[in-house]
């Protein structure tokens, strides 16, 4: 029976050089592509994909976000997380936020095709390059005291608009919030994390992952 998959990544080559590897391995795939975050969770609400291959960083709501979302509203996507970093406490938050795996962006083709094999068949698939320490991060019976985990949906979607240089009016006009609400929430956000200005919000989201200085 042929799988229906979703690609989201905001470059385009990577996009391509995915869905060629995939026509090439999987039997006659169902194959649907994404540029960011929000695009993933229209396309997935209307073809409900099998399998998400989901960039981590992308413009405007980054992947674990948008990995949440679906494991909420779309618990049957099962979503397979792609990036450039090894990093165990990324690894676990993507895991966290529902998650099935986690691949680098330069697996081996086998690897990519174990994943999918894997995940489709109800479980959790780690790239073999990720520390040992990952499982030992998930076992973790401490709660979670990151900042930004504690944060809201909106504040983090917020806050990553704010760290990407988008003014309140541009980030009003793309959530359909009024300007005063957007104001409301970056002030909310600066007493949350103890941070009293614009310039130290986005550094707050690059050192926390949620953007990229790479992009």
């Amino acid at each position: 029976m042929s799988m229906t998959l979703l690609i989201a990544d905001d470059h385009p080559l990577m996009r391509a050089g995915i869905r060629t590897l995939l026509e090439h391995t999987l039997d006659e795939p169902q194959i649907f592509e994404a540029v960011d975050g929000h695009e993933a969770l229209e396309v997935a609400s209307r073809v409900l994909p099998d399998i998400v291959l989901m960039d981590i960083s992308m413009p405007g709501l980054n992947g674990i976000d948008a990995a949440r979302r679906l494991a909420a509203e779309l618990p049957m996507c099962k979503v397979i997380m792609l990036s450039m970093h090894c990093h165990e406490e990324r690894i676990a938050q993507c895991l966290r936020a529902g998650a099935k795996g986690y691949l680098l962006k330069d697996a081996a083709v086998s690897e990519v095709v174990s994943a999918i094999h894997a995940v489709q068949r109800g479980e959790v698939f780690i790239s073999r390059l990720a520390p040992a320490v990952v499982a030992k991060v998930l076992e973790r019976k401490t709660p979670i005291t990151s900042p930004l985990e504690l944060l809201s949906a909106r504040q983090r979607e917020i806050l990553q608009m704010i760290a990407e240089g988008q003014s309140t009016k541009e980030i009003g006009y793309r959530l359909h919030l009024s300007g005063k609400t957007v104001e409301t929430h970056r002030r909310l956000l600066m007493q949350r994390l103890e941070i009293h200005d614009v310039a130290g919000l986005a550094r707050f989201a690059v050192r926390s992952g949620l953007v990229s200085l790479e992009r």
